[in-house]
């Protein structure tokens, strides 16, 4: 039992910064969010609805990528309608509200996503990368970089 006793700054406090919990069925085939940034435990006041979900999206495609072998890429697919595939290449916010997603489709055409945060819905793919003879491109640890450099 913690007989320790928070003082109301503390209980405020901690009522705002941020956690995270995942529970998987098979914990050795999918891991979870693990080692977050310094910048990532600290208070979400003063950050936009848009820099907090970009913040977050970085360390989840991050984390995809770590599972993923030498032949394959991080995509996303679309919920709702034939929009298909965009294998991410970039990510972005414009404060307070909106997250954008850059890339390509399946054929090779630029693609763009822009998207509000309320309707933010990302699932995560595994693609072949375009060039069996070219390195794949792990964009997750990039973003993640940038992040870090604040």
């Amino acid at each position: 039992m913690d007989d320790k006793i928070d003082t109301s700054v503390e209980a405020a406090e901690a009522a705002i910064l941020p956690r995270v919990r995942e529970v998987h069925a098979d914990p050795d085939s999918c891991a979870g969010l693990e080692d977050l940034p310094e910048e990532m435990m600290r208070s979400v006041d003063g950050k936009s609805p848009a820099q907090w979900a970009y913040e977050r999206l970085i360390l989840y495609i991050q984390n995809f990528e770590k599972q993923l072998d030498g032949t394959h890429e991080v995509a996303m697919g679309f919920t709702g309608g034939d929009a298909g595939v965009l294998r991410i290449e970039g990510l972005g916010y414009f404060d307070p509200d909106i997250v954008t997603f850059y890339g390509s489709d399946m054929s090779g055409v630029k693609t763009q996503l822009i998207q509000h945060v309320s309707q933010l819905n990302v699932m995560l793919r595994a693609l072949p990368k375009p060039a069996e003879d070219g390195p794949v491109t792990r964009i997750g640890f990039r973003l993640a970089a940038e992040l870090e450099k604040g």
